[in-house]
């Protein structure tokens, strides 16, 4: 038995005593109270007042002095935890080898790859060459965070050359990056920095000039893509596009043939690519395809050809290829063709070979075939439930592609594979220290039936002493929007529960595309309540099979997911010991209505514009601070960032207030907000250990485990 597993029986004693503790601690704590300064909306001739809107003046000291007042109490509340908080911490990091090298990747003669240190916060990125023993740091992310209480670094780009890195570097959170070159000839940092613009870069073949996007300083919409030539002031930088279309933004590339600079314009429904000869950095961009209503499409180009991932007339996408002369859709022709059963991902590229990555009924694939048009192989990977997909790649040129593995039981294993032999080698599997035994874990794949009779596939991991009965607690986790495919992959921090009796679930939800592109379409815009229904049909699937003790069964979701939290916390309150919201959209009408705002306009195709009544209507009806009543709703822990570019502050912040103000009931109510981080919350991973064992401690003490 694993050392720090304890079986159901022998903590029943205690299943109320801490979590009564901390709720009666709670009760000793007098919770904040948010000032009402009623701010009148309204649209489609509907009124809405909304007390607390004025929490959205970032500057004023009164938001400030409240948020830290929620802090404040929070901490009060979640002192008697303290201890087994930092054990939880301890616990992750010891699972976790702290010096670690990842697998290289080897690069027009350089090895790179990056490294870990005893007691450092960030990575080291290195290089060698290729059959050589001798390291070069090239970036040291722990010395650019010297001094800074966050540090995240983006969008590291080696020159054609390999003499030069570009990297964009983030001290705030609010995803503003300072671009910055350095020499790796010299190891000198050049006098080049960029301030206010995003992370996504890349390099001209000719080693002087280098491109980077930059973002609307309001709403924080990439849109522009500028020309900066090594060595002159960023104030002479040439504007080479700029995305005049709100709903639109932009993002850099380049082929897997290193001819073309690729120029995305993405729109949720709808795509366009430009192309700039990657050797000549001050010709013109001419557009690949024009953009269409519902038609995207991403492309790659290798040995004088393009091929076109798209969902023209392929509703699950499909492959298609042409030439470098006419790139119009009129001549593009089918490579793998579309299938009504299987989602087309993504593809790779080699001389003479391509890879596919797909999804079939719910499962990630990866398959190869030589370029004569040979049938396609699949990798097997032998698990119920899993997360497979393609690793940093071997140079084009290469036999073999590499991949990463991992189920909700099996730690992550960097495989490379043979595809003349059809043999996969294991060239690096992540160590779980602290007594880790991959026999002592179940998995299991199972399907829920939705209320509209819908099968939800859902991926289980729990430890094998775990008693199947009814008695056991259970963390129901799900995303659920942009198509986004949540995969059973591993997490070392969440044996923290496994090892105490929980059980781990994840809903593959209505609005990912787990089960191919109608799956998002049902979970959007106007069927966007599918997701939320899906879920509470999942949790009530876990508690009737016994996965689930019905008192002790609890959801988490983050950004879009925690508006899935917000959604099900209003729907089936009854359902959920207690809920995570992890920096929670859960503001929705005023949002989308305030084209100011990140992201808005960019996701009228998502939501819905709000400015057409019927899309208005129906986001009101499900919108959760809208949506707040009078009435019971469970323990509920609410995190958020102060610099979130994604999920603003405020919305979190917002609900909390008017949750307090209408719920009637004495459960906890918890808003944890980073004063110094963004949506991803803390950047070093120590201090994410500590985020993950509050979290963790929170749960637990509502179950009733206090070790």
């Amino acid at each position: 038995m694993n050392a720090g597993y304890r079986p159901f029986v022998l903590v029943f004693a205690a299943i109320f005593a801490a979590g009564i503790a901390m709720e009666s601690h709670a009760a000793a704590q007098q919770p904040p109270e948010c000032e009402k300064r009623p701010e009148r909306l309204e649209a489609h001739g509907q009124v809405r007042i909304d007390d607390y809107y004025w929490l959205r003046e970032r500057e004023n000291p009164d938001v400030i002095a409240y948020l830290n007042a929620e802090n404040d109490y929070m901490t009060a509340v979640m002192s008697e935890t303290e201890a087994l908080q930092e054990k939880l911490a301890a616990e992750t990091r010891a699972r976790i080898v702290q010096e670690d090298t990842s697998v290289p990747v080897t690069e027009r003669g350089f090895d790179y790859y990056r490294r870990t240190e005893e007691g450092s916060q960030y990575p080291i990125y290195c290089r060698r060459k290729t059959g050589s023993d001798e390291e070069v740091v090239i970036l040291d992310v722990n010395e650019l965070a010297e001094g800074h209480d966050f540090c995240s670094v983006s969008g590291m780009d080696v020159s054609t050359n390999s003499s030069m890195l570009a990297y964009a570097v983030d001290t705030v959170g609010r995803r503003k990056y300072t671009l910055r070159i350095k020499s790796l000839e010299t190891g000198e940092t050049l006098a080049d920095s960029i301030p206010d613009v995003t992370g996504n870069l890349v390099w001209a073949e000719d080693n002087e000039t280098l491109f980077y996007t930059r973002q609307d300083p309001q709403t924080l919409r990439w849109f522009q893509i500028f020309r900066h030539r090594l060595g002159t002031d960023s104030s002479e930088d040439v504007l080479v596009y700029e995305e005049a279309d709100e709903e639109f933004s932009v993002r850099l590339g380049k082929t897997r043939s290193r001819d073309f600079i690729i120029i995305n314009c993405n729109q949720t429904l709808s795509s366009e690519t430009l192309l700039i000869d990657a050797a000549t950095p001050e010709s013109e961009a001419r557009i690949f395809q024009p953009r269409e209503d519902d038609h995207e499409y991403s492309i790659d180009h290798l040995d004088g050809a393009f091929y076109i991932r798209t969902n023209w007339e392929a509703s699950n996408f499909r492959l298609m290829r042409t030439g470098e002369d006419n790139t119009t859709k009129e001549s593009w022709q089918d490579v793998v063709p579309h299938s009504e059963e299987i989602y087309f991902d993504s593809f790779e590229l080699f001389n003479n070979w391509l890879v596919i990555e797909q999804r079939e009924n719910g499962l990630a694939q990866i398959r190869y075939r030589r370029n004569d048009g040979t049938e396609f192989e699949n990798l097997d990977f032998g698990e119920p439930c899993y997360s497979a997909g393609l690793a940093a790649t071997m140079e084009s040129d290469s036999d073999s592609l590499r991949y990463r593995f991992s189920s909700l039981a099996t730690p992550p294993g960097t495989f490379e594979f043979d595809m003349n032999s059809g043999e996969s080698t294991l060239l690096k599997q992540e160590t779980i220290l602290g007594g880790f035994d991959r026999g002592n874990y179940q998995t299991e794949r199972i399907w829920a039936r939705a209320s509209d009779g819908t099968a939800v596939p859902v991926s289980l991991v729990y430890h094998k002493d775990t008693p199947l009965d009814g008695t056991a607690p259970c963390l129901l986790y799900a995303y659920g929007s942009y198509g986004i495919s949540m995969s059973a992959s591993f997490n070392a921090s969440r044996f923290n529960l496994i090892d105490r009796g929980f059980i781990f679930a994840i809903a593959h939800i209505r609005g990912g595309q787990e089960m191919g592109r109608h799956w998002y379409e049902d979970g959007k815009l106007l069927n966007k309540k599918n997701t939320f229904t899906d879920f509470i049909a999942v949790g009530r699937d876990l508690v009737a099979r016994e996965y689930a003790d019905p008192d002790r069964l609890y959801a988490r979701g983050g950004s879009a997911g925690g508006l899935l939290m917000g959604a099900v916390a209003n729907m089936a309150p009854e359902l959920f010991n207690g809920i995570i919201a992890d920096v929670p959209f859960v503001d929705v009408v005023t949002t989308m209505l305030d084209d100011t705002i990140p992201l808005t306009t960019s996701e009228y195709d998502e939501w819905g514009n709000p400015n057409d009544q019927q899309y208005y209507d129906y986001m009101l009806s499900y919108s959760p601070y809208d949506q707040v009543e009078a009435k019971a709703y469970p323990n509920i822990l609410v995190t958020t960032g102060l610099h979130d570019s994604q999920v603003q502050y405020w919305e979190p912040a917002k609900w909390v207030a008017r949750l307090r103000e209408m719920k009637t009931d004495e459960n906890l109510l918890l808003l944890k907000t980073n004063m110094s981080a963004g949506h991803g919350g803390a950047s070093g991973r120590f201090d994410r250990y500590r985020e993950i064992a509050f979290r963790h401690a929170f749960l637990l003490n509502l179950a009733g485990i206090e070790e």
